[in-house]
């Protein structure tokens, strides 16, 4: 069976001539979608994915109605052969049930492959460029400022639990422990300045080992990339940490830090919200929790 799939990114854009077509290439069944090629969760396509059975096809008029992203067809299209479904784009007379339209949806892969790597070299170069002109990326300074204020406040407050100051200013964990975090150090370095000039000694640095659980899946079913995240998480992560790699998705970390305040700022930071980040990159989530091994009621 044919099934045909039809997008026009707004409304006063028409349907007919796409599904004209669909219905000349025998197409049985169509779905059809109003709105960008850029999003990939489409109603109208989810719907079309979920109705394919091996040995149907997908049809579109065009492969930007498809989608506008190399990477998102390719996984598409991968998706799909997995599936023993195939795929046929009219105006481009490809079909991947033949050699030559399987050639060139290799091709495809290959081209995406290489975009992705042109874009991390640009954008490491661009940074590194950056760095040396004295430039950081980010926020401006003065953003949000009053939250920042405000939380302050509220921390003093030893009714209030982190949680609730994260829901009353509308901010996460993290955005807390940024701000908390920054005010520590201006509040500490006069009295740290004091002991470096009355003596020699330096703060003693802990270390905690901690278990992190970690879950690593796709945003949706047509997605694939879970696995080059996790490998990423570990390697550029917590591989910093002395990382013991277990089995089930555990890991035993060894956290180095001088006060509460900082691990906090560590495990939030620089272990979960870096996590969180290189997921949704690729267009996956992270579950995460780490309890302290040496204090199993001390958790994160």
């Amino acid at each position: 069976m044919f099934v045909g799939y039809a997008r026009v990114s707004t409304t006063d854009q028409n349907l007919d001539l796409q599904q004209d077509a669909l219905l000349a290439a025998k197409c049985e069944r169509i779905f059809t979608d109003t709105a960008s090629g850029a999003k990939t969760q489409r109603p109208g396509l989810i719907e079309a994915l979920q109705c394919c059975r091996p040995g149907d096809s997908l049809v579109v008029w065009k492969l930007d109605r498809l989608g506008r992203s190399l990477p998102h067809l390719v996984e598409t299209v991968r998706d799909l052969v997995a599936r023993e479904i195939g795929f046929k784009s009219l105006q481009e007379n490809i079909d991947t049930t033949t050699s030559g339209g399987k050639l060139i949806f290799h091709i495809f892969a290959s081209l995406a492959e290489f975009e992705r790597d042109v874009i991390r070299e640009r954008t490491q170069a661009g940074l590194l460029s950056a760095r040396t002109r004295g430039r950081k990326g980010g926020r401006p300074k003065g953003v949000d400022e009053k939250k920042q204020k405000a939380a302050l406040a509220l921390k003093n407050d030893p009714e209030r639990s982190v949680k609730e100051i994260c829901d009353i200013l509308g901010i996460s964990r993290n955005t807390y422990y940024k701000y908390t975090r920054s005010e520590n150090k201006l509040t500490e370095a006069p009295q740290q300045i004091r002991q470096s000039e009355n003596s020699a000694n330096t703060a003693v640095t802990k270390v905690m080992k901690v278990e992190l659980c970690l879950q690593v899946e796709n945003n949706s079913k047509f997605v694939r990339g879970k696995g080059k995240v996790r490998n990423e998480i570990e390697q550029f992560i917590l591989s910093q940490f002395a990382m013991e790699k277990l089995n089930n998705g555990r890991y035993i970390l060894s956290i180095p830090y001088a006060s509460d305040e900082e691990l906090n700022g560590i495990i939030y930071d620089e272990i979960m919200a870096e996590a969180e980040h290189t997921a949704d990159m690729r267009n996956c989530f992270i579950e995460a929790d780490i309890v302290s091994m040496d204090d199993p009621d001390r958790s994160w």
